[in-house]
């Protein structure tokens, strides 16, 4: 576990220094009750100790398991955490749009819980912790201005295989990681079932193309499915606006993120 206690070490860098060189000492996160949120829970703990705010979104869709899950967790760690349920606002827009399907119904959740911790970030002068990780990311599997939002994301460059990994380091409970990947988007919602693979196969094709730049044709020799490595190839280029800030048209002599760039920390 070497691995995971020097990554373990500079995540905790990682969070203390991009936290406090704004100024702002305090961070949030939404709780879900998965294991993703889980490892940053534990490592904002561990930084920010009783400045770490949790906050539970349930909807109407969201298991109970779910709930006692991020409940256990906040038990163990000693983590401070609300809930906030998103049910009442999700159902108004529902029974306007009686035409929604889960799709919508998914991305519309994921777009009223960021909402709310965003809104709550402003209420305790706090940095929302993002909590999506790498496979998500390349794949685009999350929801733009949803959970994919947030002002610094401390598990972003590790791959959900990693992320249980790290979790095991860290002490989440077995319930926690054991249990099927979901994001309780709808009922019996299920995120390997949505891709059509488990996060094991997909990590092992995305390190081949990603981290080791092999072609298509090394990878399925290397015994990757082939249908599989297509779907994640096309998944990649077709997600890239997921991964960057919205295009400015240029018209000037010095456009935002053209050519009038900034450190993020920049300081008069």
């Amino acid at each position: 576990m070497k691995k995971y206690e020097q990554i373990t070490e500079y995540l905790h860098h990682f969070l203390s220094d991009e936290v406090r060189k704004t100024g702002i000492q305090s961070v949030v996160l939404g709780l879900s009750g998965g294991v993703d949120s889980a490892v940053v829970a534990v490592l904002a703990k561990q930084v920010f100790g009783d400045d770490l705010l949790c906050v539970k979104m349930p909807s109407q869709y969201s298991s109970q398991s779910s709930l006692d899950d991020a409940d256990e967790l906040c038990r163990d760690f000693k983590i401070n955490a609300i809930t906030v349920s998103i049910e009442p606002m999700l159902r108004v827009y529902e029974e306007l749009n009686p035409d929604m399907d889960n799709l919508r119904r998914g991305n519309l959740s994921a777009r009223l819980r960021m909402s709310t911790i965003f809104d709550i970030s402003a209420k305790q002068k706090a940095l929302v912790l993002g909590t999506s990780n790498k496979s998500e990311l390349m794949l685009g599997y999350g929801t733009l201005y949803g959970d994919l939002s947030s002002a610094l994301n401390p598990i972003g460059d590790l791959y959900k295989s990693e992320v249980y990994e790290l979790a095991e380091y860290l002490g989440v409970s077995k319930t926690i990681i054991k249990k099927a990947p979901s994001a309780d988007l709808w009922n019996g919602q299920s995120d390997e079932a949505d891709l059509g693979y488990t996060y094991a196969e997909l990590d092992k094709a995305l390190k081949f193309y990603v981290e080791d730049r092999l072609s298509k044709e090394e990878i399925v020799k290397m015994g990757c499915n082939e249908d599989m490595l297509n779907m994640i190839i096309e998944r990649v280029f077709r997600n890239q606006f997921k991964r960057k800030m919205p295009i400015i048209a240029k018209l000037t002599s010095r456009t935002i993120n053209h050519d009038f760039n900034y450190p993020r920390d920049i300081r008069l």
